[in-house]
């Protein structure tokens, strides 16, 4: 009897660590092009904080790829209008970032690209944990819902 029990009670144990764990899936687990797109991303920006844009000027066309996929390939739980509308702007600005490397854009015109993608890419994933959250779609919040109000009155 002692051996049923602990036997079921190691069960309910990994079945309740299981399930927390699926639970704590990350947005880059359920969508690999955003993972895909993170580690171009990482691998160019922050060499770059450096001074170093060897990394961006080699990589621009596989980061504008990468961008495209991630685009065209969301998740239905991300799929929503403020998702959709920064995924585009994405792909359109690592387009447009290629295209000035290509044609040999100055440095400081790269390193404002770049950044300006990084931050895209920042308002992304800060979308993805917010849509994890049950009603904070924050193109659905009611205004009124997060005006302070005025003491005076």
């Amino acid at each position: 009897m002692r051996k049923v029990i602990f036997v079921l009670s190691g069960l309910v144990l990994f079945l309740i660590l299981n399930a927390g764990a699926v639970q704590a899936q990350s947005a880059f687990d359920k969508w690999p092009a955003l993972k895909n797109f993170h580690e171009v991303m990482s691998q160019t920006f922050h060499p770059m904080e450096d001074g170093n844009l060897e990394p961006i000027k080699t990589r621009s066309l596989e980061m504008s790829e990468k961008a495209a996929l991630l685009n065209k390939d969301i998740p239905a739980e991300f799929n929503t209008p403020g998702i959709n509308d920064a995924a585009k702007r994405l792909e359109e600005g690592c387009r447009t970032m290629n295209d000035m490397i290509t044609n040999k854009a100055s440095d400081e015109e790269i390193k404002k690209s770049l950044i300006s993608m990084h931050d895209v890419f920042h308002e992304i994933a800060g979308l993805c944990s917010d849509s994890a959250k049950p009603d904070t779609d924050k193109s659905k919040t009611d205004k009124s819902e997060t005006e302070i109000p005025d003491p005076s009155k």
